[in-house]
């Protein structure tokens, strides 16, 4: 390749990241500006402007993006949709956040975090009790990547599927319009059967996935042995969080 053409490449690489970057710039005032309606001037001003300068680091490692249910986990009976945004932030370790949609003025409703198989081995039984699997959930199709092309998210799924996932939602979002109350312990379905079908189809055609196509492309998944200390609920017994009045304690202590 000689000089004309390196330059030339040079300059093209140049102007499509300036167009990438230009698009996702405007994507983001375009939201800025959409979710900021109603609001006091001052504070739209602010809003855009904190949202063209200050870097938010956390937020732009989260690359991957998953839709699935998530299920009350002490009622099977409270079903909700879970649109999650997470980083792999180490080889063990994935951490999440999580709204009720993909979408600008979506509610943040909670937080997951998601660990290995082998990490999970390693945990206290009393700790074991918080987490569940993801075998059915991937196997099933219920969890998707939206928008990911399918051999990339099947490889993604063939090594999610192993793993095990502690979740609090913050807002439940099924019976109230404001984050009342405490954050709650959800867990995910391990069988046929379990998860609601109607709301199954609602998120499919919202978002655009097919859980039938995706169980039948993940078949040649092989099926994790499930530890038996996840899963807490299978027993008929589960976990949930409640508010407890305790001391307060007025002394410093020393570091």
């Amino acid at each position: 390749m000689n000089v004309p053409q390196l330059t030339s490449l040079g300059l093209g690489i140049v102007t499509g990241a300036a167009a990438t970057v230009g698009a996702t710039l405007g994507r983001q005032l375009v939201t800025k500006v959409k979710v900021g309606k109603g609001h006091p001037l001052k504070h739209r001003v602010l809003d855009l402007a904190s949202g063209a300068l200050q870097a938010k680091y956390p937020i732009d490692a989260m690359s991957t993006y998953l839709n699935g249910l998530h299920m009350y986990a002490d009622d099977m009976g409270r079903q909700v949709e879970a649109a999650h945004f997470c980083i792999h932030l180490r080889h063990d370790l994935h951490q999440c956040v999580i709204f009720d949609r993909n979408a600008t003025d979506a509610r943040l409703i909670g937080i997951e975090y998601i660990i290995s198989e082998e990490r999970f081995r390693t945990l206290p039984a009393a700790e074991k009790k918080l987490w569940h699997s993801h075998h059915y959930e991937v196997k099933s199709g219920i969890l998707t990547a939206p928008g990911v092309p399918e051999i990339a998210e099947h490889s993604y799924f063939k090594d999610l599927v192993s793993t095990y996932g502690k979740t609090f939602h913050t807002w439940q979002y099924d019976r109230e319009d404001f984050p009342y109350g405490v954050p709650q312990l959800m867990m995910g379905f391990t069988a046929d059967g379990q998860a609601n079908e109607d709301i199954i189809r609602a998120r499919d055609a919202r978002v655009g996935v097919s859980t039938q196509s995706k169980r039948a492309s993940r078949e040649d998944i092989p099926t994790p042995q499930v530890d038996p200390g996840a899963n807490h609920w299978e027993r008929g017994r589960s976990l949930q969080t409640t508010t407890e009045d305790v001391p307060f304690r007025s002394t410093l202590r020393p570091d």
